[in-house]
């Protein structure tokens, strides 16, 4: 799961991207733009991700996306995110603007992971990783960086011999986490 956002505030979501991944592979995927609750993107934020006012002036709410769109493509999965904690943070804080209750779902945060099986990399930003893998894709894309970010789990998976989730989590020493 990937989240851009329009501005510092964990609500302004005006991005998402899921991606699934059966056995090392990705078997589905869904994007949407999301109109920010406040109209308005930073200047610098379009920079980075390339979106605009105009971009999502006529695109669904998170509330139009949740129950009819993001929750079925998630169902129970657990989420993976690079750096999950400010994507998971986007999606409570998303879910809390429009009062629709906190689902229990689980995540793991795929930054976290490749710190565990490539410490010796200078970088782990998922940019880099994509770089020392030879993944090519739009950074800051929000699909492109939620397959990115599974393409770096599988990566890992490979390199440690699992074969599920939870033996790579816990072959790295790491833990699913609850929203």
């Amino acid at each position: 799961m990937d989240f851009e956002t329009a501005k510092y505030s964990r609500e302004s979501a005006c991005s998402v991207g899921l991606v699934k991944y059966r056995k090392g592979k990705p078997v589905d995927s869904w994007y949407s733009l999301i109109r920010p609750p406040s109209l308005y993107i930073r200047p610098d934020f379009t920079e980075i991700h390339g979106l605009t006012v105009d971009d999502v002036r006529d695109a669904p709410t998170f509330a139009d996306l949740w129950d009819s769109s993001i929750r079925p493509f998630v169902g129970s999965l657990p989420l993976g995110a690079h750096n999950a904690p400010f994507d998971m943070g986007v999606l409570r804080a998303v879910l809390e603007w429009y009062d629709l209750p906190v689902p229990q779902l689980s995540y793991f945060c795929t930054l976290a992971l490749a710190r565990r099986v490539w410490p010796e990399l200078e970088s782990h930003a998922l940019t880099r990783l994509g770089e020392t893998f030879g993944i090519v894709y739009e950074a800051h894309n929000a699909l492109d960086d939620a397959r990115t970010c599974g393409a770096i789990a599988c990566l890992a998976a490979e390199k440690f011999g699992r074969k599920t989730l939870k033996g790579l989590i816990g072959a790295a020493g790491l833990g699913l986490r609850e929203i």
